[in-house]
């Protein structure tokens, strides 16, 4: 009986599913969650080859083999500074079983805590961005910026101008904007600050005929800032106009930091700086350390793709697990994993008070139903949750036992642990944690805590969207 073409392509087609479920079964868990082999098999079965195409555009975790190697080259660079970055290494002043934790981020991240620093913390959104502005104009020698959002508008127009003048006192400016992120600046604002002899590097460029192309999901969302080697900033906070997201004005926390750990965050922007031109600066080799200008203790801690196991996840797990009186987590985006959630439900068990504020209107709708998707869980184990309803919180950090605090650029959300490149500042000073205790005490105050009675009554339909969420959540 003569068999059609049609007929063949069908079973060349059937044939051709299945054959990508069967490899696909073996090669999906390899260095992966249960929960996103999970659901990567679980779309894969059901549409083979559309699965099969979003997972090899955002499915694999790891950078490409070319940017790990440089990024090795990278972090082999800082760890040849060690000796002089880090003169001193010291025990910083936080409770004996606090110390594997400490020990545990020297281990995963390139440095260790440094004593002598000033912190202060900057909340207000245009204070923070006049402050920066202000330093630039001061500069002498140097203006170092690593952003995620460099945004087309009046903030960006001012940050440009100040730049070009600090160019014109000779002053050398390097200016590290993430491709996605700031998309746009790069019509207008970056070929007009590079004819200013601004020195502007697109990080994990993006296009279909570019040669070595990143992946538009893996992305730099590191913000920090260091001006004459002497000042440093760290933080949440774009270089964007607060309301660059229409009906959500950000609220940020930066970190304006001087002393010896301003050589630490220099160091992390020229092994960006390289990892983006394989050029190493001049002056890398003979990198200043600041003089002592407080009597804080502080430590980078640079995590990403880059870094093994997730590490600053695997940081905050510790953490979790170790607290023994309070822990406070402010964050824009709460969807965690298995893993972060029983450190959580564990830490609760032991009385460890817990709050998490998040933003009550997020910009993102999808992410929010995956964020409200655990808050039963949470509520059911006596986690406070609180919703701010003034503005969109931006703000990244987590206090611990009103003795330490982690302030930086990372969510709690798979994207920051496995995708993003993240920087934070550990700090080991009760004034600096009292500070941010007092700013938490006003985020509680502007919040609405969710009920745990009125939420259960939330409708069949929201559960079902919330679900659906998490579900795609875990498609990394």
């Amino acid at each position: 009986m003569y068999d059609s073409p049609l007929s063949t392509f069908g079973i060349l087609y059937v044939i051709s599913e299945w054959v990508i479920r069967i490899l696909m079964l073996f090669y999906v868990p390899r260095r992966r969650s249960s929960a996103a082999t999970r659901t990567w098999l679980l779309l894969i079965f059901f549409l083979p080859i559309p699965g099969l195409l979003l997972y090899i555009i955002i499915g694999k975790i790891q950078l490409p083999a070319y940017r790990i190697a440089i990024q090795h080259a990278a972090s082999r660079k800082i760890l040849e500074l060690q000796s002089k970055l880090l003169p001193a290494g010291i025990t910083p002043p936080i409770p004996e079983y606090l110390l594997p934790c400490y020990q545990l981020a020297c281990k995963l991240g390139d440095f260790r805590a440094v004593e002598g620093n000033h912190i202060e913390i900057l909340r207000d959104y245009e204070e923070s961005l006049d402050k920066l502005i202000e330093d630039i104009e001061k500069a002498k020698t140097s203006v170092h910026l690593l952003t995620y959002i460099f945004g087309d508008d009046r903030i960006g127009q001012r940050f440009a101008e100040a730049l070009a003048s600090a160019v014109q006192r000779g002053v050398h400016c390097r200016l590290l904007i993430d491709s996605v992120g700031s998309h746009e600046a790069f019509d207008r604002l970056v070929p007009w600050m590079r004819e200013q002899k601004v020195e502007v590097i697109e990080v994990l460029p993006v296009g279909l005929f570019r040669s070595k192309a990143a992946r538009l999901d893996l992305r730099n969302h590191r913000k920090i800032g260091i001006i004459d080697h002497q000042i440093g900033y760290i933080g949440s906070q774009n270089l964007v106009a607060p309301d660059f997201v229409e009906d959500h004005p950000n609220e940020e926390v930066v970190a304006r930091v001087t002393g010896p750990v301003v050589a630490q965050i220099e160091a992390l922007f020229y092994a960006d700086h390289y990892v983006e031109t394989e050029v190493e600066l001049p002056g890398v080799q003979n990198l200043v350390i600041p003089e002592k200008t407080g009597s804080t203790s502080a430590q980078l801690f640079p995590s990403g793709p880059a870094y093994p196991r997730a590490n600053h996840q695997e940081l905050l797990v510790a953490l979790i697990h170790s607290a023994r009186e309070e822990l406070s987590i402010v964050t824009p985006y709460f969807v965690p994993d298995d893993i972060f959630l029983h450190a959580l439900r564990t830490a609760r068990d032991r009385n460890v008070k817990i709050d998490i504020i998040v933003p009550l209107n997020a910009d993102n709708r999808f992410t929010r139903l995956a964020q409200e998707s655990h808050y039963e869980e949470l509520l059911d184990c006596g986690i406070g949750i609180h919703r701010y309803r003034k503005g969109f919180l931006h703000a990244k950090h987590i206090l611990i036992d009103h003795t330490m605090a982690v302030i930086g650029s990372t969510n709690i959300d798979i994207r920051s642990f496995a995708l993003n490149a993240e920087a934070s500042l550990l700090v080991y000073e009760r004034a600096a944690v009292i500070e941010l205790e007092n700013l938490n005490q006003r985020y509680l105050r502007d919040s609405d805590p969710v009920d745990i009675n009125t939420w259960k009554q939330r409708p069949a339909w929201k559960q079902v969207l919330e679900s659906l969420a998490r579900l795609a959540d875990s498609l990394l």
